[in-house]
């Protein structure tokens, strides 16, 4: 029995020292609980907008919890961008706080959503607001408002934001709850007046332990304090650094007149772009038209907008025409406001409109200013309830047959693809504003435009090309317009969407094309874009520069040699030719052929010709870059050694050949170290006989290839003779290079 005993007293003290650990380790376990309580971020948000997406996706990135309020219900509080209010966020609080006030462990967080971006998560918040040992914690900024006349009631600060801001506050949920019960508010009352006029009683402020985050240790409000914060980054993240004070923010706001400044760190912050991985923000939410049939694709409204006179014209319609989307899912819009471009534009459609679903074409006669063609243009896309509308200035050269396929597929509400002028910094969109809304330059401009940093970026504003899906212009609240004051259609088009808080995305992902210059385009020539090689050489090059020219600059292509040290390679384009020709023709002052010439210093052409001077038709400087840019690097690999930068020529003209004017040219040296002589038109087509013999060698070229030069040593070696034409008229371009 004794036994017994002793095993019954043994088991009694295992049991009592098993309570004792459960016990002490739920004690330890609530001890805990109460040094870190939990973290619930509330916030109000009746809609969901571009910036209450980007609120949500910043604090799913760090893992914090939220709870939207008033989403769907009418806002109350009034338009606080223009005027006091945001009573209404307060009354909602009131509401949801009806959950919590009781959870002594409950940090509650409240915040606005459509301005606010988190940079860490809850364990970072909670212990920095530890350690300001305050209950309730507000954020501030460096604006006594909405009542400047209490300025003077503030307490003062050593260093630091003095005044409250009710956009970002922290707090036990008790007081909290306390706090925003202890008087009654109408949802069109301010709600920062409020909240101030709390603090400012000293013994409510003493009673609730409320301090300020002076030195934005956890809160940044960015109104009047962006010179105060830069952007950094880890190998990981983006974040700010608070430079006046030497901290790093936790919650990022843009209160006041500091949405752009927002926008433009919104781009970085929550980990959406870091330099060793770029853009981790920009395949979120992203569609593929890959699996859709042709007739599921989305319907677009292709608009086009022809507004001045725009050099390449032709080539823009045909890079449209080149867009790799079903034409039976389009509807082409376009508004003429040009004379000049009437025949271009009646062409492009007498030859394509069928090919489209339909065609709205409003004609320069139809006298509709470029704001109410616009405003018609995104009106016929609700008409047809369009998903998409994709505007085109005539500016923009879309290169990139997938351009309308890939901005579908990036799936934002406005996004343009990143368009800029050749080797130039202007580009289709705007980095950031300056105080009167209109260009400034952000830090991060020129990586962008140079492609050095590639994402999708929200910028404040766009033109010249971008798409709009179409369930932004089926909402009465949102939908977009050109008109806003006294602004340009596209500035208006860009106030009126930043003023209703959506986002206007760009990207430079891929290669999209390129923006013409019309800035300085003269059209009083028969040919235009023959005069624009200085200030849209691109597009100058693809229409007038032979297709095979870049072959002969290759290391192992051998230049043919017709003749001893004579070259022959293919340099510019039929087109070319035949404008040139026309620029000629239209000029019409060929000389004479006698050796009296006027145009030449002494008056004196030793071997005189029938022609045209590049300078009679403002073309000599154009001529002599056209010689720097295209010449010298062939003459440079064929003539070894010998190198002349620029080239010079003061002997730069049109020759023209007819059998009852000027037939042929006797043999002669050419006053050059070498000459160029490009061939206008065809031999057995435009004319007969014609080319070129060379004494020495005795030998001739006579089948002239359109476009092509022959290059030849000018002086001592290279005697010649222009051939008989005697059928027709030859044309053949001439330059004395390095006289």
């Amino acid at each position: 029995m004794a036994g017994h005993r002793f095993l019954g007293w043994r088991s009694l003290l295992l049991s009592t020292l098993l309570t004792f650990y459960i016990l002490s380790w739920i004690s330890i376990v609530c001890e805990a609980s109460k040094e870190e309580p939990k973290l619930l971020v509330l916030a109000v948000a009746t809609e969901e907008t571009d910036g209450f997406k980007r609120f949500m996706r910043s604090a799913k990135v760090y893992g914090i919890n939220v709870e939207i309020l008033g989403m769907d219900e009418e806002w109350k509080g009034g338009d606080v961008r223009l005027y006091t209010g945001g009573g209404h966020k307060v009354n909602f609080l009131k509401e949801a706080m009806k959950k919590y006030w009781e959870n002594e462990d409950l940090i509650i967080m409240f915040v606005d959503s459509y301005d606010v971006i988190f940079m860490a998560g809850p364990q970072e918040i909670l212990k920095k607001f530890h350690k300001t040992k305050s209950k309730v914690l507000f954020s501030a900024e460096g604006f006594c408002w909405p009542d400047a006349s209490l300025t003077d009631s503030y307490p003062k600060v050593e260093k630091g934001k003095r005044f409250l801001n009710s956009g970002g506050f922290m707090g036990y949920a008790p007081y909290i709850n306390e706090i925003i019960t202890s008087s009654a508010l109408k949802d069109e009352d301010d709600d920062q007046l409020f909240y101030t006029k709390i603090y400012l009683d000293d013994d409510l402020r003493k009673k609730w332990t409320i301090k300020l985050d002076h030195k934005a240790e956890i809160f940044q409000n960015l109104n009047g304090a962006v010179g105060d914060v830069e952007l950094r980054f880890s190998d990981t993240d983006s974040y700010l650094h608070n430079t006046a004070y030497a901290t790093n923010p936790l919650v990022v706001h843009g209160n006041g007149a500091s949405k752009i400044a927002l926008n433009s760190l919104g781009n970085y912050l929550a980990k959406s772009w870091i330099p060793k991985k770029e853009c981790l923000s920009c395949n979120e939410d992203t569609i593929t038209l890959e699996t859709f049939k042709v007739k599921q694709k989305p319907h677009v409204i292709l608009a086009t907008f022809v507004e001045r006179p725009t050099p390449f014209l032709t080539e823009f319609f045909e890079r449209l025409l080149l867009l790799d989307y079903p034409k039976e899912r389009m509807d082409l819009f376009v508004h003429l406001g040009t004379e000049y471009h009437k025949d271009d534009v009646d062409t492009f459609l007498s030859t394509h409109k069928h090919k489209y679903n339909s065609v709205t074409y409003l004609k320069l006669e139809n006298g509709y200013k470029e704001w109410h063609a616009r405003n018609l243009g995104l009106e016929e896309c609700t008409k047809v309830n369009c998903d998409y509308y994709f505007a085109v200035d005539s500016h923009s050269q879309l290169t990139n047959p997938d351009t309308l396929r890939i901005l579908i597929e990036q799936n934002r509400r406005v996004i343009a693809p990143m368009l800029v002028r050749p080797n130039r910094l202007w580009s289709n969109f705007w980095g950031s504003l300056s105080a009167d809304g209109f260009y400034a330059r952000s830090v991060d401009y020129v990586d962008i435009v140079k492609k050095k940093r590639n994402g999708v970026w929200n910028v404040p504003y766009i033109n010249h090309a971008y798409l709009i899906h179409g369930s932004l212009l089926k909402d009465p609240e949102n939908y977009p317009t050109y008109i806003h004051g006294l602004l340009d259609p596209d500035m208006a088009f860009c106030k009126n969407l930043r003023d209703k808080g959506i986002f206007m995305y760009l990207t430079n992902l891929h290669d999209f094309g390129h923006l013409i210059n019309s800035d300085s385009f003269d059209t009083s020539h028969v040919h235009n874009e023959l005069y624009e090689i200085y200030t849209n050489q691109l597009d100058w090059e693809h229409r007038y520069i032979h297709e095979n020219y870049s072959k002969v600059l290759e290391p192992d292509f051998q230049v043919d040699m017709p003749c001893p040290d004579v070259y022959w390679f293919p340099v510019v384009t039929p087109i070319y030719c035949k404008h040139l020709i026309d620029e000629m023709e239209n000029f019409g002052r060929w000389s004479d052929g006698t050796n009296s010439d006027p145009r030449l210093a002494g008056g004196y052409e030793n071997v005189p010709t029938r022609d045209i001077h590049m300078n009679q038709v403002g073309l000599e400087q154009h001529w002599l870059y056209f010689l720097r840019e295209y010449i010298r690097p062939v003459q440079e690999k064929i003539f070894t050694g010998y190198t002349h930068d620029p080239p010079k020529a003061l002997m730069n003209f049109v020759v023209r050949y007819r059998p009852d004017e000027q037939p042929y040219l006797r043999p002669h040296h050419d006053s050059s170290t070498y000459t160029i002589n490009i061939a206008l038109n065809r031999p057995g087509i435009d004319y007969e006989g014609g080319g070129c013999r060379f004494i020495r060698y005795n030998c001739s070229v006579t089948d002239l290839r359109l476009g092509w030069t022959l290059m030849h040593p000018g002086r001592l070696t290279h005697y010649h003779e222009g051939l008989r034409v005697t059928n027709g008229t030859r044309y053949i371009m001439v330059s004395f290079v390095d006289p």
